[in-house]
């Protein structure tokens, strides 16, 4: 099935995590691709300590799109183009049974990978493997193709009053 993590608020990426860890506790395989994140978390590595986990993401952080060059956005593109990929043949050779695609419709949105090979990704996978896609505001096309949708909406948050992203919480 897909399952959607969506909406202002923070806890995408953690729901998303959550549900890695609860399918690796039955035994599956996942596969969890981030995109547009290449800084270090606190979640990263202890997924990274959980055998029938994956990760894939871009060896350097570009930092916020907004503030990437022209030279940075072809080689993140470059570098989510590979990991769509490599994701894709993981499923297609059954090694995967839950793919995490983390911050996919933001980078959709933003046309750092190839949108085609990216939607046909979706269409083509979410029959096959439990696939969980998350971001702000995915298009209805994939809203509608969706078994769960969740969306997350932030109330209050510290950041509005100046608190900084907090290790261990955030990231």
């Amino acid at each position: 099935m897909l399952q959607i993590y969506c909406g202002k608020g923070k806890g995408k990426t953690t729901a998303a995590i959550g549900q890695a860890i609860r399918a690796a506790g039955n035994d599956m395989r996942v596969h969890f691709v981030q995109f547009l994140k290449g800084s270090p978390t606190s979640e990263l590595s202890i997924l990274e300590r959980i055998s029938n986990i994956r990760i894939l993401r871009c060896d350097k952080d570009y930092g916020f799109t907004f503030t990437m060059s022209e030279t940075d956005k072809a080689k993140i593109t470059a570098c989510h183009n590979r990991m769509l990929s490599e994701a894709m043949d993981g499923v297609y050779q059954k090694q995967t049974d839950m793919l995490i695609l983390d911050e996919y419709f933001p980078t959709y949105q933003c046309n750092l990978f190839n949108k085609e090979l990216a939607t046909r990704l979706v269409y083509a996978l979410h029959e096959k493997t439990e696939l969980i896609l998350t971001g702000r505001e995915p298009e209805q096309k994939f809203l509608d193709l969706a078994d769960y949708v969740s969306e997350i909406q932030c109330i209050k948050h510290p950041y509005e009053k100046g608190i900084s992203a907090r290790a261990g919480i955030e990231y």
